[in-house]
């Protein structure tokens, strides 16, 4: 069961087990035995948010018995205004039973309330761990809208009614965090959804696939294996039943998913790394080749901070110039990346990417006749 240690502002002893855990019930019942024990001195920060001081007037009510207004005062280190409005939350907004007994001379957890059952949220945050998962969100949102909507609307709906609007404003999240894309490919939302499911439910699929490459569709039944979020689009890492190999899909390009009932052939980590992940960029494959390149000194205030590839080698020469060496196997797309700095770049080595970048540069020549004098 995952856990949080050393919650925020625990009043416990030192030694005392201060573990969270995300269980509603065992929540309240481990961390209450645990400090039922104890001899518990205030020794609570200033600033709490709100969320915070509601867990520990439970923990102060649970473990005293009968906590003065004074001693909880002290505790939480807030005015009198606020501890009546925090009270006041957890009996109307929680159904707290919190009673105050005159003749022991403070709040008490009294009969339980009619109605819904008094229970403290599962997950417990403060303002910063809010704040972070709430982007969190937005940023998935962004990155691929529906597809956790359903999932965490609960969890977030939960936290809207804990926390309150005026500790967390949740529309400023979504106002406030973008993400930009730029080459974003189109696709239908149901086929994500649905290649999606197989992998995590690891189930095959049959897939009518479009290759732009070749302008031709092929039908093909498909164990998926992981999804790669890469350059603003989708792609499926799948073992081909017909291809009887490992091959990469861009999940926009495949224009029909089935689900079927048979179960995904299971492949590695390691050997999916293999196939994939040992080249330069989308493309992946044998023979992995070694390019070199070297950056004017302008380029390299940006490309030397940059990551083209987890196995690359940097260093500077003594003009310096930012040289940088990354395993590839196809040129397509590292040649593409080349290109977009243009004179800033010149490729070392191997010569067939040299000849790759001349021959591209004369193809884009030709493309304007007009200006062949100027050109050269």
């Amino acid at each position: 069961m995952w856990t949080a240690s050393h919650y925020p502002g625990s009043i416990v002893e030192p030694g005392v087990n201060k573990s969270v855990f995300f269980d509603q019930e065992t929540n309240t019942q481990r961390i209450r035995s645990s400090c039922r024990a104890q001899i518990l001195r205030p020794n609570w920060r200033s600033g709490l948010s709100r969320t915070e001081r509601f867990y520990q007037i439970d923990q102060l009510l649970a473990v005293r018995k009968v906590v003065s207004r004074q001693d909880l005062l002290n505790a939480l280190e807030v005015s009198w205004a606020t501890l009546k409005r925090d009270l006041a939350y957890m009996r109307d907004r929680l159904n707290a039973p919190i009673e105050f007994d005159k003749e022991a001379g403070g709040y008490r957890f009294g009969a339980p309330s009619v109605g819904s059952k008094y229970e403290l949220p599962g997950l417990w945050f403060n303002a910063d761990e809010t704040y972070a998962l709430l982007t969190t969100h937005q940023l998935l949102c962004d990155l691929e809208p529906g597809l956790l909507a359903p999932h965490v609307a609960p969890l977030l709906s939960r936290l809207e009614t804990i926390v309150g609007r005026d500790e967390l404003n949740f529309a400023q999240v979504a106002n406030r965090i973008r993400l930009g894309w730029i080459g974003k490919r189109r696709k239908n939302p149901a086929q994500f959804s649905a290649v999606s499911r197989a992998v995590l439910e690891r189930q095959q699929v049959q897939v009518r696939h479009y290759s732009r490459e070749h302008d031709t569709r092929s039908d093909r039944t498909l164990s998926p294996q992981r999804m790669i979020f890469y350059r603003n689009n989708w792609y499926l890492e799948a073992w081909c039943h017909e291809r009887k190999a490992l091959r990469r899909f861009s999940v926009d390009a495949l224009e029909s998913v089935e689900l079927l009932t048979a179960k995904a052939k299971e492949v590695t980590g390691k050997q999916l790394d293999a196939a994939f992940a040992t080249a330069y960029g989308i493309y992946g494959g044998a023979g992995v080749k070694k390019a070199s390149l070297r950056f004017s000194v302008a380029a390299t205030r940006w490309v030397a901070d940059e990551e083209w590839h987890p196995d690359q080698v940097g260093s500077m020469d003594p003009e310096g110039q930012y040289v940088l060496e990354v395993p590839f196997a196809e040129t397509t797309e590292l040649l593409m990346d080349i290109l977009r700095h243009g004179h800033h770049v010149e490729v070392l080595g191997p010569p067939e990417l040299r000849r790759a970048v001349v021959d591209a540069i004369k193809q884009m020549k030709s493309l304007y006749p007009d200006q062949s004098a100027d050109l050269g």
